[in-house]
């Protein structure tokens, strides 16, 4: 989404970058990038940019297209990314993209650099959330304003953080790769989904079913599961986890509203798992 005080930006382009930072979210889907100036009484989000990932051949790439689009070289950048962020060398869990820190720094030119992991990053804008940010599902209508909060989401992947603390004591974030473990199957058709899966990639976690790929593998496993025969069963082809969401709320294809409810029931037994383990 561009801004409309942009041009006034790029007017004062060499005062402008000594002020605007780079921040980025890079998925194994999408790399989404965008500026914002912190030191700014107001911060704003500027020049936002959403990039397919699969289109580009690195970050490094992906980068230096979005800051030539915009026209501005930041002294700073914080990137998250989904993956664990450990030493020099980040790879990304579901995008073959790796790169150096360092490198990486060096390459666009910035005094500074910060990595974080993209859940922990969403961990860290939970207290600036209001109340018109958040929706209620179930338990006490005021629901706690301290730690420790479970942080869970599916994308390409399945992140998971945990926010420990409170606004008076300070805020703790701890990253974790929690989209990693093992699938807890419930139920005569979860135990045949795990089963499909484990068949086709070994070990099943709890990120093989609650991402945009798994919602696919959820769908294929229940229309195999009604095949006439073996053969057929065996030659089933992935569906894209849009077209079946829009044919499970359009309402007639029976298979891609069973798919949304058997996603949704499993992500409401793994997000209750986590709240257990975190204390949340």
């Amino acid at each position: 989404m561009a801004n409309p005080l942009f041009p006034k930006i790029r007017e004062n382009h060499r005062d402008m970058s000594s002020k605007l930072a780079l921040i980025a979210d890079i998925g194994g889907t999408n790399a989404r990038f965008a500026l914002t100036d912190p030191q700014a009484e107001r911060i704003e989000i500027l020049e936002q940019r959403s990039l397919r990932a699969a289109e580009f051949a690195s970050l490094h790439h992906a980068a230096e297209h979005y800051l030539a689009e915009v026209g501005i070289t930041p002294r700073r950048a914080t990137i998250a990314v989904a993956c664990p962020v450990k030493g020099d060398e980040v790879r990304l869990t579901n995008r073959a993209w790796a790169f150096s820190r360092s490198e990486l720094q060096r390459t666009l030119k910035l005094d500074r650099l910060g990595v974080i992991n993209d859940f922990g990053a969403v961990a860290w804008s939970v207290p600036a959330l209001g109340p018109a940010d958040l929706q209620h599902l179930y338990g006490p209508a005021e629901p706690s304003r301290r730690g420790p909060i479970t942080l869970i989401g599916p994308g390409t992947g399945l992140g998971v953080a945990l926010l420990a603390g409170d606004a008076q004591r300070g805020w703790t974030v701890i990253e974790t790769e929690g989209g990693h473990v093992s699938f807890a199957a419930l139920g005569n058709e979860e135990q045949m989904i795990a089963s499909w899966a484990q068949a086709r990639f070994g070990r099943v976690s709890t990120e093989r079913l609650l991402s945009g790929s798994g919602l696919s593998h959820i769908d294929a496993a229940l229309r195999a599961s009604e095949a006439r025969t073996t053969r057929e069963a065996a030659t089933i082809e992935l569906r894209e986890a849009a077209e079946i969401v829009n044919a499970a709320l359009e309402g007639h294809d029976l298979m891609a509203r069973r798919t949304l409810a058997r996603f949704c029931a499993v992500f409401g037994s793994v997000a209750g798992d986590a709240a257990l383990i975190h204390g949340a």
